[in-house]
């Protein structure tokens, strides 16, 4: 027979053993209620910001960044742009990598104030989608000749390379569902429409205020990559902006036609230096870098060479003047030279492929001053007298150690030198060297006497008293 607190024993202690394995079962990681509070990660959107001209230097940056992202498979790649134009060779790299990108990619011309102007136009249509900022503006893509800003100089070859230009805006609004018509008169009538109207146009596919709010509006939207239809999914996307490295930077730069200016005239003054004072070796190097980085950025930009032939012929005058006395003739003609070679070395109706009237004023300034800085050391260095050589004899003073006539011995400067006078000239008087003749032999001569001034005013009859 069982008594109560043995029943109740045996009741109590299976429950007691099974509180253990519930609290077990409610920490297993598998359990329902914690897999729902795991977090979803954010998208990321990757993205570059392209302020300036589309040069080589940022076409190989964004094409690099674009493989980058296409093997980490992102959400977007996202191309914040702002830019007046630039090399067409350059605008076909980026726009092939764009579309072969399986990453789908997004321009978004910002901020406000921002434009998509020539070469970027053409980038804007090529990408899968396509936004402006409002007080942003795109278009005026008609191609200009390198050689200058003039296109009628050939009406047959710019004639072919617009309708190239046409065809090409035209197939990039066509891929992405654009407005072709207006995609080619952005090319042939150089039309340009703010983003409203670009919008009304279907020449973008939206106008968004900031990045946020255009990844907002983009998510959930489709894209095509050949026959499969993709969604965008970009809901408050993580965006991380990657920049150039260093020597992206520098070739960046350099395209600059100020900077290109500027390292073209370095480069000729180094190699000039060091071909007039051989042995020195830094300008030359500085020298030779500078004219191979010029040369680089040259072919980026309207390079006129006899805008460039100008300039050498200007350092050729200014080195002349050091030569040859012109009483400062060469180095106005170098300066009027130089003035006008800057003038012609880029020509291009885009005013960022000119140089600066700023840069070439202060470029004219500061030659002529040293030019003037030069000669005023060389005249001053002809007025000096000579201090060493035979010259530097002349005008000596020194005492004779013998009899000096036709022959004698003189000391002069801590020396002892054979000297010859005109006359005879006993031994320990001070003598003047006229010059060194033949054979290390000094010419001297009694020095002149000093002419000492004489009052020839008459005296008062005061001094008169005072003589004694």
């Amino acid at each position: 027979m069982i008594d109560a607190w043995g029943a109740h024993r045996i009741f109590v202690s299976p429950v007691w053993m099974l509180v253990p394995l519930l609290f077990m079962l409610v920490g297993m990681p598998g359990s329902r209620s914690d897999a729902a509070e795991v977090p979803v990660s954010a998208p990321v959107v990757e993205a570059v910001r392209i302020s300036g001209t589309i040069n080589p230097a940022v076409a190989a940056f964004v094409t690099e960044q674009l493989d980058r992202v296409n093997r980490e498979k992102p959400a977007a790649f996202l191309l914040e742009l702002d830019t007046p134009g630039g090399l067409d060779l350059a605008m076909r790299q980026i726009v092939k990598a764009v579309l072969g990108s399986q990453v789908p990619v997004v321009v978004f011309v910002g901020p406000a104030g921002a434009r998509a102007a020539s070469a970027g136009a053409l980038i804007t249509l090529a990408a899968d989608f396509a936004g402006m900022a409002p007080g942003t503006n795109i278009g005026a893509a008609h191609p200009v000749s390198i050689g200058g800003g003039r296109d009628n100089g050939d009406d047959v070859l710019m004639g072919k390379v617009v309708e190239d230009a046409a065809a090409y805006a035209r197939s990039l609004a066509m891929r992405r569902g654009r407005n072709p018509v207006w995609a080619e008169k952005m090319v042939r009538d150089s039309v340009s429409i703010a983003a409203h109207e670009a919008l009304q146009r279907q020449v973008v596919d939206l106008v968004a205020e900031n990045r946020t709010e255009l990844l907002r509006m983009l998510h959930g939207r489709t894209y095509r990559r050949g026959d499969e239809i993709r969604q965008l999914v970009c809901q408050d996307a993580t965006v991380k902006f990657s920049g150039m490295d260093w020597r992206q930077k520098i070739l960046n730069t350099i395209s600059d036609p100020n900077v290109a200016y500027m390292l073209l005239l370095l480069g000729l003054l180094g190699i000039f230096f060091e071909i007039s004072q051989p042995g020195v070796v830094l300008p030359g190097a500085v020298g030779a870098m500078a004219l191979l980085l010029a040369l680089f950025a040259f072919q980026t930009l309207p390079v006129n060479y006899v805008g460039m032939l100008l300039i050498v012929l200007a350092l050729v005058l200014f080195v002349l003047e050091v030569k040859v006395t012109s009483f400062g003739m060469l180095t106005v003609g170098g300066l009027i030279s130089m003035t006008f070679g800057s003038l012609m070395l880029f020509e291009h109706t885009e005013p960022f492929m000119r140089l600066s009237r700023a840069v070439i004023a202060g470029t004219a300034v500061v030659t002529a001053g040293f030019c003037l800085l030069v000669a005023w050391f060389v005249v001053r260095a002809q007025r000096r007298r000579v201090v060493s050589g035979q010259e530097g004899m002349a005008g000596l003073r020194g005492e004779t150690l013998t009899e000096v006539y036709r022959d004698g011995q003189i000391f002069v400067r801590g020396e002892y030198w054979s000297a010859y006078a005109d006359e005879p000239i006993p031994a320990g008087e001070t003598v003047e060297v006229v010059r060194m003749a033949q054979g290390l032999r000094l010419e001297v001569r009694r020095p002149k006497p000093v002419h000492t001034v004489v009052n020839t005013h008459p005296m008062s009859g005061s001094d008169k008293e005072n003589i004694p």
